[in-house]
C-alpha cells in the first residue's frame, strides 16, 4: 500500500509548552507509578515514549498504579490486576466490587457546576453536584419502585441533554444496565436496538433541537413504547414543552419531574468488576446492530485514564464535546464527572446556520478548558470563514477531534483562529471499546495529519499482509494485549461466536480492529481509513483517507468520497465522489483541480476515474461515511442486503447511489437484461 506523507520525520508542528507538561497529571502520575516499576536514571516524567513502553509491557503494574493514582474506591479489594490475560476473555481485577455511579459523583463539588446545559440557542442553564446527586437518588428510587433490579435494562430515547446523564447514572448506581439513542432515530431504528434487550422501563423526551426546528418526537416515543412489551413504565421528559398526549390505559408513564424531584438519599450497590454497565450499539448497517456490553470497573479505569491522564482534566475544568446520545463520545462526556470535572450538554446542530459560531461562543462564555469535535467540523469552520478567536478562547488548553483522520490543513487553521498555545489532539478509537487506541498527551509532540502517539495502556501494532508488526508501513490496526474496556460480550451472543468472528477472526488472540495506519519511527500514528474499504489499483493498495484529505481542503469541495469497486469483467473502477460547495459547479477546470491536488499531495496512482458531482455522502448516524454500502451499491448489490435506511443519515442516497451504479453497468453493457429494463 503506498503512503504519501511528508518529508521522513518532519518537525512536530507543536511541542508542549515545558513547564505546562512538567505541571500535568500525567507527569505527576508517572513520578507517582515509579513504585510499580524500575525508573532509569535520569528518566523524565515527561518522557512520554518510556512510560507508553512501560504501560504496555507491565501491564499487571500499570493498571494497578492507574487504580492507586485514580484512588478507586471498592466495596472489596481486588485479588490480583489481571487473572488471565487471553483475548478475548481476559479477567481484570476478580474480587473488586465497586460502582462506576460512585465515582461519577464522589468528587464534584456541591456548589459548582457539574453540568452545564447547552443549546444551538446560545441558552444554558447548570446544575450543581449537590443537584446532581440529589436527582440521581430520586430518579434511582423511582426506578427501584417501577421494578428495576439488578441487571434489568433501561433505555432511553434522548438528545443529550442532562436528562441523559442523570437516568443513567440512576441506572448505574443500581447495578443495572443502560442503553440510548437519540431521537433523529426512527421508532423502528429505536426498537431494533433496544427491544434485543428486554427493557424494563423506557425513559423518552418530547423532542429535541436541530438547526433552529423544534423536532416533536411525543409521537414517535409512543411507537417506540408500543413495540418495546417488556416495558414496565415510560417516563415523559419536557424538554421543549409540548403537552404530552394521553396514553393508552394499560401503559404506566410518570412525568419526569415527579421521577426527579423526590427526596431520597443515594444508596448506590456496589457490583462485580465485570458487571454490565451500559450496551452501545454498532452502526446496524446491515442487518440488526450488534449490542456491545462493557463493564463498570474497566470503563472506570479506561476513561479515567484517557480523560484525567491524555485530556488533563480534573477539578476546575470543563468540557465541551460535540456529540449525540448513540455516539460513544456521549459515554467519554459523561465520564468527565469521573475527573470531578465538570461536563457540557448540548443539544441542537453544531453549526446552524442561523449561528454557525454558536459552540466557540458558549464555550468562551463557559470557559471550556477542552473542546472536543470532528475533521468535518473544523473544515467547515474554515471554508465558512468562521473565525472562532473574535471570542476569548483563552481558557482552552486542547481541541480533540475523533470521528475520522484529521487532515493536516486543519493544523495551522486552528493555529491562526483558535490559539497557537492551543493542543490540537487528533485522536482514533471506537465504540468497540468505548475509547481511544491513539491520541496525543499534554506530554507528547503534535506532527500535521498525525495521531501523537499510541494512548497508554494498549498494546497498538501495525501487521502487515503476513501477520508481522511493521514500522513506517502501512498495516492493519491490532491490539496484542488486552484492554479493560474491550467487551464483555455482545448481547445475544452465548457462545462468543459472534465477538469472536468481529475482532479475532484474522489473527487468533489479536484484536483486529478494521483500520490502515502506520505507526512511525518518531512514535506518531497515521490512520490512513478502513482496511475493509481499501482502493486497489493495479495491485496497489491505497488509503481512501488520504484522498478525501487532500480533496476536502480545496474550497469548491465541502466533502468527498472515493471508492474502488471491482467490476464483473476483471475492471476496476475508482470514482470521486464530491459535495460542491454553494454555488460551485463542477465543470473541467475544476475537475483538473482535483486530480492536480491529488497528483501532487499523493501520487499519479490516486487519481480516480471519473470525478462525479453529489447531493450529499452517506454517512452513519454517527457521521462516519459509508464506504463499503457505497461499493456495494455500485457493483449492484440489491440495497435491502446493502444498508438498513434507519442507520443512514439521509436514506434517499441509498437509491442515489444505487442509481449510479445501474448507469454505470448499463454504459458499460447496454445489451444485458439490465440495460434492456
Amino acid at each position: 500500500m503506498t503512503t504519501p506523507r511528508l518529508a521522513p520525520y518532519p518537525e512536530p508542528f507543536f511541542t508542549p509548552d515545558p513547564d505546562t507538561a512538567a505541571r500535568s497529571r500525567i507527569a505527576d502520575f508517572a513520578q507517582r507509578a515509579a513504585q510499580h516499576r524500575d525508573t532509569p536514571a535520569g528518566e523524565a516524567p515527561t518522557d512520554y515514549q518510556a512510560l507508553y513502553r512501560w504501560s504496555v509491557t507491565d501491564l499487571e503494574g500499570f493498571w494497578a498504579a492507574v487504580w492507586e493514582y485514580f484512588g478507586i474506591d471498592a466495596a472489596t479489594p481486588y485479588e490480583r490486576v489481571l487473572a488471565e490475560e487471553t483475548i478475548p476473555g481476559a479477567r481484570w481485577f476478580p474480587g473488586a466490587t465497586l460502582n462506576y455511579a460512585h465515582h461519577a459523583l464522589r468528587n464534584l463539588n456541591p456548589d459548582a457546576p457539574a453540568i452545564t446545559a447547552l443549546d444551538e440557542t446560545g441558552a444554558a442553564y447548570e446544575i450543581t453536584g449537590r443537584q446532581l446527586r440529589a436527582q440521581v437518588a430520586s430518579v434511582a428510587a423511582t426506578l427501584r419502585d417501577l421494578g428495576v433490579g439488578h441487571g434489568d435494562r433501561v433505555v432511553g430515547y434522548l438528545p443529550n441533554t442532562p436528562h441523559a446523564v442523570i437516568a443513567f447514572l440512576a441506572t448505574a448506581s443500581l447495578g443495572a444496565v443502560w442503553s440510548v439513542c437519540g431521537q433523529d432515530y426512527a421508532p423502528k431504528a429505536a426498537a431494533d436496538r433496544f427491544a434485543q434487550l428486554e427493557p424494563t422501563v423506557l425513559i423518552t423526551a418530547d423532542g429535541y433541537l436541530f438547526n433552529s426546528t423544534a423536532h416533536d418526537r411525543r409521537a414517535a416515543s409512543l411507537d417506540l413504547a408500543a413495540a418495546l412489551p417488556t416495558l414496565k413504565a415510560t417516563v415523559l421528559v419536557d424538554h421543549l414543552g409540548l403537552a404530552w398526549p394521553a396514553p393508552p390505559a394499560a401503559r404506566l408513564t410518570v412525568p419526569w419531574e415527579d421521577a426527579a424531584g423526590r427526596t431520597e438519599y443515594l444508596t448506590i450497590t456496589p457490583v462485580p468488576f465485570d458487571h454490565p454497565l451500559w450496551i452501545v450499539f454498532s452502526s446496524g448497517t446491515t442487518g440488526l446492530p450488534k449490542g456491545i456490553v462493557h463493564g463498570h470497573g474497566g470503563v472506570l479505569l479506561e476513561h479515567l485514564k484517557i480523560l484525567g491522564l491524555h485530556c488533563d482534566l480534573g477539578v476546575g475544568d470543563r468540557l465541551l464535546w460535540y456529540t449525540t446520545t448513540h455516539w460513544m463520545m456521549w459515554n467519554l462526556v459523561v465520564s468527565t464527572l469521573l475527573t470531578g470535572a465538570a461536563t457540557c450538554t448540548y443539544d441542537g446542530s453544531p453549526a446552524p446556520v442561523a449561528r454557525p459560531e454558536v459552540l466557540w461562543e458558549l464555550a468562551a462564555r463557559h470557559k471550556v478548558t477542552v473542546f472536543g469535535t470532528s475533521p468535518q467540523y473544523l473544515l467547515a469552520m474554515a471554508k465558512l470563514g468562521v473565525d472562532p478567536a473574535v471570542h476569548d478562547l483563552s481558557a482552552i488548553r486542547v481541541i480533540g477531534s475523533t470521528g475520522s483522520a484529521l487532515p493536516a490543513s486543519a493544523y495551522p487553521w486552528v493555529r491562526d483562529h483558535v490559539g497557537a498555545g492551543v493542543q490540537l489532539a487528533s485522536t482514533s478509537g471506537g465504540t468497540d471499546v468505548v475509547s481511544g487506541f491513539a491520541g496525543s498527551a499534554p506530554t507528547t509532540p503534535v506532527w500535521a495529519g498525525e495521531l501523537s502517539a499510541p494512548n497508554l495502556g494498549v498494546a497498538l501494532a501495525a501487521y502487515d499482509g503476513t501477520g508481522r508488526p511493521v514500522v513506517d508501513q502501512v498495516g492493519e490496526l491490532v491490539v496484542t494485549r488486552p484492554m479493560p474496556s474491550m467487551p464483555l460480550y455482545f448481547w445475544n451472543d452465548p457462545d462468543g461466536s459472534r465477538y469472536r468472528d468481529a475482532y479475532f477472526s484474522a489473527y487468533p488472540g489479536v484484536w483486529r480492529h478494521g483500520d490502515w495506519i502506520t505507526l512511525t519511527s518518531h512514535g506518531s500514528v497515521i490512520v490512513h481509513g478502513r482496511s475493509d474499504a481499501t482502493l486497489n489499483r493495479n495491485g496497489v493498495r491505497l488509503g481512501s483517507a488520504d484522498i478525501h484529505d487532500i480533496v476536502e481542503r480545496l474550497p469548491e469541495i465541502a466533502e468527498a468520497l472515493v471508492i474502488g469497486a471491482e467490476e464483473p469483467d476483471g475492471g476496476y473502477w475508482m470514482p470521486l465522489f464530491v459535495v460542491l460547495a454553494d454555488g460551485v459547479g463542477l465543470d473541467e477546470s475544476l475537475c483538473e483541480k482535483i486530480r492536480a491536488a491529488i497528483r501532487t499531495g499523493a501520487s499519479p496512482r490516486h487519481v480516480p476515474d471519473e470525478i462525479l458531482a453529489v447531493p450529499a455522502i452517506p454517512h452513519t448516524k454517527t457521521g462516519k461515511k459509508l464506504e463499503v454500502p457505497v461499493k456495494r451499491l455500485l457493483q449492484g448489490a440489491p440495497a435491502e442486503e446493502v444498508l438498513n435506511p434507519s442507520a443512514v443519515d439521509n436514506p434517499d442516497l441509498i437509491a442515489h447511489f444505487a442509481g449510479l451504479g445501474t448507469e454505470r453497468r448499463q454504459a458499460r453493457h447496454p445489451h444485458t437484461p439490465e440495460g434492456d429494463s
